[in-house]
């Protein structure tokens, strides 16, 4: 008997969302995408999990939370094509520094963009609800203004936040510009977890065309003012090299 496939609870528009989709696909594991609404999405994932976040893997029938851990099982599970370096101390900078861009730069880029995002009812809605049918989409634009609120708090978004988030996404960008090598990646010689992190981390900066799912255009006047802003930072171009080296488009995805 064939095993189930692993379930990937998700944002379609989200990055550490994107984190996880992209290590699945460059593992080559078919999967089914489960796609939910933020906000709408709490109910389902407390159940599957005890807590609140997405990604959520469900492999084997095991809830797996948080991208980090996620990668790691991916690892034990499918060796090839690794992630991780060997064994040393490769190993332990690539680890580190996905810790420290799920840090730093992660919950950064997220604040700074809602920031921008959210007081535009239409476009945000109209993002979040990406892939979804027309009435999905009339209802959650209904209820956003409530949403909105809801986010808000729950992410602690606020002019002062996100100026201090601003700052951090800028620090995190010289640190990819500090650390990147010769040989184009960020550690070592070839492509591993380091540089899927912080690519997939950045990718509502850059929204370079492999990104699996096409956003609504134009973006709101003070988001993309943001985004050309940062996006002339050299790191940047190194996003956009990432996705177009290695992100390739998704042909393992079973449902979406």
């Amino acid at each position: 008997m064939t095993a189930a496939p692993p379930v990937l609870w998700q944002f379609r528009v989200s990055h550490f969302n994107e984190k996880v989709r992209w290590a699945l696909d460059w593992k080559g594991i078919p999967h089914v995408r489960r796609s939910l609404l933020p906000a709408l999405h709490v109910p389902r994932i407390l159940w599957l999990t005890g807590q609140k976040s997405v990604p959520v893997l469900v492999l084997d029938g095991k809830a797996i939370a948080d991208s980090t851990s996620i990668i790691a099982t991916l690892e034990r599970l499918r060796p090839e094509p690794s992630l991780y370096p060997p064994e040393g101390p490769a190993r332990r900078r690539a680890l580190d520094l996905e810790e420290l861009f799920d840090e730093e730069l992660g919950p950064h880029v997220r604040r700074m963009v809602f920031h921008a995002l959210l007081p535009h009812t239409d476009y945000a809605a109209a993002l979040m609800t990406v892939g979804e049918s027309p009435f999905t989409r009339r209802m959650y634009r209904a209820a956003f203004p409530l949403i909105r609120v809801v986010m808000k708090l729950d992410m602690r978004i606020d002019a002062d936040s996100a100026a201090r988030s601003r700052a951090r996404v800028e620090s995190a960008l010289d640190r990819i510009a500090a650390e990147w090598q010769p040989s184009g990646y960020l550690v070592g010689d070839r492509f591993t977890v380091a540089d899927l992190t912080a690519a997939a981390l950045l990718f509502p900066i850059v929204w370079p065309p492999e990104f699996p799912y096409a956003p609504p255009t134009p973006f709101p006047e003070p988001a993309e003012r943001l985004r050309q802003t940062l996006r002339r930072h050299p790191a940047c171009d190194w996003v956009a090299d990432m996705y177009r080296r290695h992100r390739g488009q998704s042909s393992m995805e079973i449902a979406a």
